[in-house]
């Protein structure tokens, strides 16, 4: 198979190991910068064209968009799935996925746990807006933050107050959302493909830090799921409509709850932490649902 990894930087660990387990597995593979592509949009001979070559001869994709590029990065997988070609992701995933208030309304009308949560932009009744989740401690969070930028806890009624104040003074949208104080700093990122959850790791926050992310110095490790968050991953993958996903969950008292759902998780963590060959995972998978020529869904635009 003719195999494109959508990505900016082919040095990137993912991206990397995507290539490696690719070739292993005597497939063609090649990384494309979605950034530097342009598309010929036209009913009978759609292409994306990529160093002044039409891309007319690849069989998948397996798109890694960053969060920044989402708008020009989905808008290339679209083009491709105008083509006919299979996408571990397709490009309207991607873009639920991204929106945080989207993706939470989604998981809540599948009837998914998640924290108590309130969405406001320019609220002057910040009092009732804290009473919705319970009061404080709370968690506020910028929509368009990522790898925990954005993401402040307020201990205190009033520290919530001003937080609050200051983002509406940036004119930013944010969610506000109940402190799982029970989870103590630590998350479970589940790692799905094609409905199966392949992988799991938890990550431990750094002392004095709620906040799990890898980026910001936790640490992580192997851990067994309870037949319950396992089968929350992956309703929440299923939800998203995300072939490939990492499904990021809080032990809380009421069972488990999503925080988020990623449509391109990292490989480097989970591998390192599981010891699970996840890059031949995700080839497998593209082996087994892809066909030339052929998408597997007909989503909407």
């Amino acid at each position: 198979m003719r195999i494109a990894i959508l990505s900016q930087d082919a040095s990137l660990y993912s991206t990397r190991r995507l290539k490696q387990a690719g070739k292993q597995r005597g497939h063609d593979i090649r990384v494309v910068n979605y950034l530097r592509c342009y598309m010929n949009i036209t009913s009978h001979k759609p292409a994306v064209v990529y160093q002044g070559q039409p891309l007319t001869d690849i069989d998948a994709v397996i798109p890694r968009i960053g969060a920044s590029r989402t708008f020009y990065g989905t808008a290339v997988v679209r083009q491709f799935e105008v083509m006919g070609v299979f996408s571990t992701n397709e490009s309207q995933a991607i873009s639920r996925s991204r929106d945080k208030l989207r993706c939470l309304q989604i998981l809540a009308r599948e009837g998914i746990g998640l924290p108590v949560t309130g969405c406001a932009h320019a609220t002057e009744d910040i009092d009732g807006l804290i009473e919705t989740v319970g009061g404080a401690p709370l968690v506020i969070k910028l929509l368009e933050g990522t790898q925990g930028i954005g993401v402040v806890l307020a201990e205190t009624r009033q520290a919530a107050k001003s937080v609050i104040e200051a983002f509406r003074g940036l004119d930013a949208n944010i969610l506000v959302q109940e402190f799982i104080e029970e989870a103590k700093g630590a998350d479970l990122r589940c790692f799905v493909v094609g409905g199966k959850v392949i992988a799991a790791m938890k990550r431990q926050g750094a002392d004095g830090e709620f906040r799990s992310n890898l980026h910001r110095g936790g640490k992580a490790e192997s851990i067994k799921l309870t037949p319950e968050e396992r089968s929350t991953a992956v309703r929440s993958s299923k939800a998203m409509g995300l072939r490939v996903a990492g499904v990021d969950l809080l032990r809380s008292n009421h069972g488990p709850v999503v925080m988020e759902v990623n449509s391109s998780p990292g490989l480097e963590g989970i591998e390192q932490a599981t010891g699970v060959d996840v890059a031949d995972k995700i080839i497998e998978f593209v082996e087994k649902q892809s066909e030339p020529k052929k998408t597997a869904d007909r989503i909407p635009y």
